[in-house]
């Protein structure tokens, strides 16, 4: 739910109608709308409007912020933005660009160690040391951190940029299988023979026992979710192939 109090706080004593009706009508009921256009929608409709009338101020950066924070990636704000140079006019998009670049944080993704540390503070979790113990099952670098090895056990598995584990099957006697429950970032995930998944915080996956798949990081996102072990009886990972590098682009779900 959408609240705000910057009408109030800047123009509460000058001009408080106009606080309150930007508070409590425009930000309190219309961009909470939620059953009419999604808090993406309105974020994406508000930018492109801003753009298109040159007014690419702080309200500018923080709709840019809103739209990011509603999971717009950095591939589609430039989508977005360039798509709507042709009618708002070439200026205006240059000055977009700009600040959009800011924004989705081009310096912290040239810096992993602090593209790292931005991915910490986005979620609740601890990333936890690198998977060491796995490194072998894994393309690129990835960490575990382990709340509960009991009852079931539950790890937050994070992985750097572009790094996936290899395909691999969860068998069992009986029960088994593993649940993933995203937290952080934007991911993949694959069946043998089926489309790839886009994944993003807040996304759940049931992974059956006996299905080969793999799961990771899309190439410019860190990436972390719960592994939730599903209990069962004669429990075992037989750990496969490497998957190929362009297996996302080949399947990927649109």
């Amino acid at each position: 739910m959408v609240k705000q109090t910057a009408g109030r706080e800047e123009l509460g004593a000058f001009a408080p109608k106009f606080a309150q009706l930007n508070d409590d009508i425009l930000f309190g009921e219309v961009w909470n709308r939620e059953e009419k256009l999604s808090f993406r929608d309105r974020s994406l409709v508000t930018v492109v409007s801003l753009m298109a009338q040159g007014l690419l101020d702080s309200s500018f950066r923080y709709h840019l912020a809103s739209a990011k924070k509603s999971g717009i990636t950095a591939e589609e704000i430039a989508e977005i933005l360039t798509h709507a140079a042709f009618y708002a006019g070439w200026p205006k998009a240059w000055a977009a660009f700009r600040m959009a670049k800011e924004v989705w944080g081009e310096d912290t993704d040239k810096n992993p160690e602090s593209a790292k540390e931005a991915h910490q503070k986005s979620m609740l979790f601890s990333i936890g040391k690198p998977n060491d113990g796995f490194a072998e099952y894994f393309s690129g670098k990835s960490y575990l951190h382990s709340f509960s090895t009991e009852q079931p056990g539950i790890f937050n598995v994070t992985f750097e940029p572009g790094c996936r584990n290899h395909w691999h099957i969860h068998h069992a006697g009986t029960g088994g299988g593993q649940i993933l429950m995203c937290v952080g970032g934007r991911g993949y995930y694959q069946e043998w023979g089926r489309e790839t998944q886009k994944l993003s915080s807040g996304d759940v996956v049931n992974v059956p026992a006996g299905v080969k798949h793999w799961h990771g990081a899309a190439p410019d996102s860190w990436f972390s979710h719960l592994a939730v072990e599903v209990p069962g009886t004669d429990l075992s990972n037989e750990w496969m192939e490497a998957v190929e590098e362009d297996a996302p682009n080949t399947f990927l779900l649109q």
